[in-house]
């Protein structure tokens, strides 16, 4: 039974229930050996690294994945009360029919759906707010998170500064990852696993792609260390198909297919026709079902608040305090969207990466106006109450000049859930004098989360 009523602390409060020549001595370590921890790490800032990694305490760290847990069976329920298939869903979303390629119209709606997720958490006044709900097994994060906050505890026990405190990475969301696929596909031990990715998708890194391949070499030996498989990593582009029918990966056939990119934005190739093709024809079992995507639509929290209030006590306090208010945006709400400017914001249901998110504060009155007509007329937009995302003091090194620098920033969690258990977490971090959405391209950092045990009552 989850704690609605627990008793968050605030953001900054892990951290600062460590002993205060501790946290000096982790912010030197992290100061002289930055370089070592971020070697590798996808980032388009520049300018900035972090210091430290986030930190949270296990209490507050499992009820917040119990939370995020029912949020999802919640959200899979609200889209079975109105849709059973795959193509159903898709046409009250109001997604072209095409869309999503590999998308099986006929497909049932079941919780199998729920093999993957990380939504977005904002923390407002210590509590988390989620924000957006993803679900897919297109999560994007995990190597960086699960690498950089590994790289920070290594550090520290080297330097015996782990002694008497007990200070752990949050558990890995690559591990957790591959024994979820491995179990979801029943593969046997030795299987060949493809993992698919789109090189003219935009995220850094993929311009060069040996260089990606290198960067990928760790998450090929956990792949067979954890769960006895063999990764091949290769584009989408290279996909063929044998007389059989089956896929074929780097010259020969594989067994699973995980899928990590975004199936309604797959850069067209031959590639792509021979992997539509195979998962058509069932020839290949792929993690997870291209349906999974639909209930990561953020109509879906629309739904949720829509339904909150015929559902159990519980579960609708669960919603009214974990989600913002959100409805689905329309022309019937562009005048209350002018009046309450400030404390909104609009979204497109389905888009990704802060591309057209406004913030209503931070957006000028008539550029606002202008924009929300626009929106509604245009449709597959959200309106969602704003969150306030809690400033947290967090230390910088300066990469140019060696610069320790304090700084007050807001912070998202992003806990991954990999065959509905708990996998550790991707936190997107401000940087001094950053503003706007905490989105990788607009220059934020990525750790995953330390996680350490909370103070004695």
């Amino acid at each position: 039974m989850i704690d609605v009523d627990y008793r968050w602390p605030s953001a900054a409060q892990a951290w600062l229930d460590l002993p205060v020549d501790l946290r000096a001595d982790l912010v030197s370590a992290g100061v002289e050996s930055w370089r070592d921890i971020f070697d590798g790490r996808a980032s388009y800032n520049q300018q900035w690294r972090l210091a430290r990694p986030p930190v949270m305490d296990r209490t507050s760290l499992r009820v917040l994945n119990s939370v995020c847990d029912r949020l999802a069976q919640l959200i899979f329920e609200s889209c079975r009360r109105r849709a059973r298939t795959a193509g159903e869903l898709r046409h009250l979303l109001g997604m072209p029919v095409g869309q999503n390629r590999l998308l099986d119209e006929a497909e049932p709606l079941t919780e199998a759906l729920l093999a993957g997720f990380r939504p977005d958490v904002l923390l407002s006044d210590g509590v988390p707010r989620v924000v957006e709900y993803n679900i897919d097994s297109s999560l994007g994060g995990a190597l960086d998170a699960d690498t950089t906050v590994r790289r920070f505890v290594e550090l520290y026990r080297r330097r015996g500064l782990d002694r008497g405190v007990r200070m752990e990475p949050a558990p890995s969301a690559v591990d957790l990852r591959f024994a979820a696929i491995r179990d979801g596909l029943g593969l046997a031990a030795g299987a060949r696993l493809a993992l698919l990715i789109d090189f003219d998708a935009e995220y850094p890194g993929l311009e060069v792609p040996e260089r990606f391949y290198r960067k990928l070499a760790p998450v090929v030996d956990r792949a067979a260390a954890v769960a006895g498989l063999d990764l091949v990593v290769a584009p989408v582009a290279e996909a063929t198909r044998d007389t059989e029918g089956r896929l074929v990966i780097r010259g020969a056939p594989v067994d699973g297919l995980f899928r990590l990119f975004v199936p309604n934005r797959l850069t067209p190739s031959a590639g792509a026709d021979a992997l539509e093709a195979a998962v058509r024809a069932g020839s290949v079992p792929m993690w997870v079902s291209a349906a999974a995507w639909l209930l990561g639509n953020k109509q879906v929290l629309a739904w949720l608040w829509a339904d909150a209030d015929a559902l159990p006590t519980a579960d609708r306090d669960l919603i009214h305090r974990y989600v913002p208010q959100t409805w689905l945006f329309g022309p019937d709400l562009v005048e209350q969207a002018v009046a309450d400017r400030h404390d909104l914001v609009v979204k497109p249901s389905g888009g990704s990466a802060g591309v057209d998110v406004l913030i209503g504060r931070e957006t000028d009155a008539d550029a606002w106006r202008e924009a929300v007509g626009r929106f509604a007329r245009q449709g597959g937009f959200i309106l969602q109450r704003y969150v306030r995302a809690d400033d947290v003091p967090v230390e910088f090194v300066h990469m140019e000049t060696g610069e320790l620098v304090t700084a007050e920033v807001p912070y998202s969690i992003a806990p991954y859930l990999f065959g509905r258990q708990p996998a550790g977490a991707c936190v997107r971090i401000g940087y001094p004098g950053s503003a706007g959405v905490l989105n990788l391209a607009r220059g934020v950092l990525i750790s995953g989360l330390l996680v350490t045990d909370p103070p004695p009552s």
